[in-house]
C-alpha cells in the first residue's frame, strides 16, 4: 500500500494511497479525555516525534449499541481506547487549495462515530473531507455547571486544528464548511450561536437537525439526577467517574428510554418533548442565549429534513401499526396544537392517510422541519431542501425515514452503512444529483437552486425525479407559528 506522510503542527502523520485519494485515519486533535482531562474541557495535544501511523481509524467514543431493531439497521464503528478525540482526513491534493467539508455525525448525542463514514466520494470531486469523534453522553454532555457542553467544545477543538492544519493537506482554511446530520445537524444549530466557534467555518449544511432541542440548566439538573439515581452514586464529576464505563453507557441508554416512555415535563423538563435526555445545554456561558436568536454573521446555510423522519423510530419496531386517534390526538396536545384543527389540516394534504400516518408526520415536523425552516427564516442566506425518496424495505412504509439521506450525501452506495435499513441497489443518479450539490455548496456557495425566502420559501425536493418547489406544506407550516 503506498504511503505518504504530512506534517501538522503537533508531529508527522502517515496516510494511505488509493484510487487517487489520501487518506489519514485517527489524527489526535485534543489530549485523550480521561483520569484529569475527563470532565474539562479538551486539552491540547501532546506534540510527538517520528511519524505517527494514520493509516487506521482511531479509537472511538464509548457508546452502548442502538435499542433494538436499529442495533441491527444502522452500522456503527466501536474501536476501543482512551485517545478518541481524533479526526480523519481524505483529500485528493497535498499541495491544492481546496475546500474543505467537516462532518459532524449524529447518533442522539450518544451514539455514532465519524470513523463509520469514508469521505473519499468528497476528495473524488476535489473537497478535502474531514470527519470527527466528540465526547458522547456523559462525557460530552451531562451537565456541570463549570464544564458544560464538553462535546461541543470538542467539536470547536477539532475545527481549530482544522484551521491550523488543513492547509498541510490541500485545504483552505478560509472555505471551510461544517455539515452534520441529526445530532450533527443539532451540533452545528448549537455552534453557529457559540462565541468560541466564530470564524472557524465559513458555511453550514444542516441535515435533520435544528437548533431548537437545547434544554436549560433547570431540566439539566434533573436528567443528572436521574442518572446519578439510576447509577446509585452521587450526582456529582467524581461520582460518575467511579462507574465502570460499561455499566454507565448503558445507563444512558435506560436514561433515553425512560424518557421516551413517559414525556413528563414535570419529570424532564424541556427534553420530555426533544426526547433528548443529553443535549446542548443554554448555559449562558459557551451558549449564551437560544441558538437561533445568535446565527453567526455571514454564514451561508443550506438546511434541510427527510419527508419521514419519525417513521425510524416507529415502523421498524412495529409501533407504526398500533397508532391510532388516541395518540394522534395526544401528539397534537403535546406540541401545543389544537387536535381537531390540527388533524383537518394535515389531512387535507394527505387525503386517505391514516391516523399512524399523520402522527408520523406531526413528529417529523416539530423534531425536524420546523426548526429547519427557523433556521432558514433567520439566516442571511439559506438554501433549503426536503429528501422524499421512498425506501422499499418493511413494505414501503419506512418512507424517507430519518438518516436514508446519508448515503446519497456520501455518494458511497457500494458501500452503504444502512444497507439493512434501506435495502441494497440505492438509485445511483439519487446520489449524483444530491452529493454534487452538497460540493457545489462547499465549493461555491450554491447548491443549485434559488435562496430559500419568505415570498417563495423555495425549496429543493430529492427524489427519483428532483425538482424545486415553492411553499410547500403551507397551511401546515401555519399551524406551527408561535409554538416552541
Amino acid at each position: 500500500m503506498a504511503s505518504t506522510t504530512v506534517d501538522t503542527r503537533h508531529g508527522a502523520v502517515r496516510g494511505a494511497v488509493a484510487g487517487g485519494v489520501i487518506a489519514f485515519k485517527g489524527i489526535p486533535y485534543a489530549a485523550p479525555p480521561v483520569g484529569p482531562n475527563r470532565f474539562l474541557p479538551p486539552q491540547p495535544v501532546v506534540p510527538w516525534t517520528g511519524v505517527r501511523d494514520a493509516t487506521r481509524f482511531g479509537p472511538t467514543a464509548p457508546k452502548a449499541p442502538y435499542a433494538p431493531p436499529l442495533d441491527a439497521l444502522i452500522h456503527e464503528v466501536d474501536v476501543p481506547g482512551e485517545d478518541y478525540l481524533n479526526l480523519n482526513v481524505w483529500t485528493p491534493d497535498l499541495s491544492g487549495r481546496l475546500p474543505v467539508m467537516v462532518w459532524i455525525h449524529g447518533g442522539a448525542f450518544v451514539n455514532g462515530s465519524g470513523s463509520a463514514y469514508d469521505g473519499s466520494a468528497f476528495a473524488r470531486d476535489g473537497v478535502v473531507c474531514v470527519t470527527l469523534n466528540y465526547r458522547l453522553g456523559t462525557d460530552g454532555f451531562l451537565y456541570f455547571e463549570d464544564t458544560a457542553n464538553r462535546g461541543l467544545l470538542d467539536q470547536v477543538a477539532a475545527l481549530q486544528w482544522v484551521q491550523d492544519n488543513i492547509e498541510a493537506f490541500g485545504g483552505d482554511p478560509g472555505q471551510i464548511t461544517v455539515f452534520g446530520e441529526s445530532a450533527g445537524g443539532m451540533s452545528i444549530g448549537m455552534l453557529l450561536g457559540m462565541p468560541k466557534a466564530t470564524g472557524l467555518f465559513h458555511r453550514a449544511i444542516l441535515q435533520s437537525g435544528g437548533s431548537q432541542h437545547a434544554v436549560g440548566p433547570a431540566t439539566a439538573e434533573k436528567l443528572k439526577l436521574a442518572l446519578a439515581g439510576k447509577l446509585g452514586v452521587a450526582p456529582t464529576k467524581e461520582g460518575f467517574s467511579a462507574v465502570p464505563t460499561e455499566q454507565l453507557v448503558v445507563a444512558q441508554q435506560q436514561l433515553r428510554g425512560a424518557v421516551a416512555m413517559q414525556p413528563d415535563p414535570g419529570l424532564w423538563g424541556e427534553a420530555a418533548l426533544t426526547m433528548l435526555p443529553f443535549a446542548p445545554v443554554i448555559d449562558g456561558d459557551t451558549i449564551p442565549g437560544p441558538p437561533n436568536e445568535h446565527l453567526a454573521e455571514g454564514v451561508d446555510i443550506l438546511v434541510g429534513s427527510n419527508s419521514d423522519e419519525f417513521r425510524l423510530y416507529v415502523v421498524p419496531n412495529g409501533a407504526f401499526d398500533y397508532i391510532g386517534e388516541e395518540r394522534l390526538n395526544a401528539a397534537f396536545r403535546q406540541f401545543g396544537l389544537d387536535p381537531v384543527e390540527g388533524r383537518a389540516v394535515y389531512q387535507a394534504s394527505r387525503p386517505g392517510a391514516a391516523a399512524n400516518e399523520l402522527f408520523c408526520a406531526v413528529f417529523t415536523d416539530w423534531h425536524f422541519r420546523i426548526p429547519a425552516i427557523r433556521i432558514a427564516e433567520r439566516a442571511r442566506t439559506a438554501y433549503m431542501y426536503e429528501f422524499a425518496w421512498q425506501a422499499p424495505t418493511f413494505d414501503g412504509k419506512l418512507g424517507a425515514c430519518h438518516a436514508a439521506d446519508i448515503p446519497f450525501v456520501f455518494d458511497n452506495l457500494d458501500d452503504n452503512l444502512f444497507e439493512n435499513l434501506l435495502g441494497p441497489h440505492l438509485p445511483q443518479h439519487l446520489a449524483d444529483t444530491m452529493h454534487s450539490a452538497w460540493v457545489s455548496f462547499a465549493t461555491h456557495g450554491n447548491p443549485g437552486w434559488f435562496p430559500y425566502e419568505t415570498g417563495n420559501r423555495s425549496t429543493m425536493r430529492f427524489d427519483i425525479e428532483s425538482e424545486v418547489v415553492v411553499h410547500p406544506q403551507a397551511e401546515e407550516l401555519a399551524l406551527w407559528e408561535g409554538v416552541r
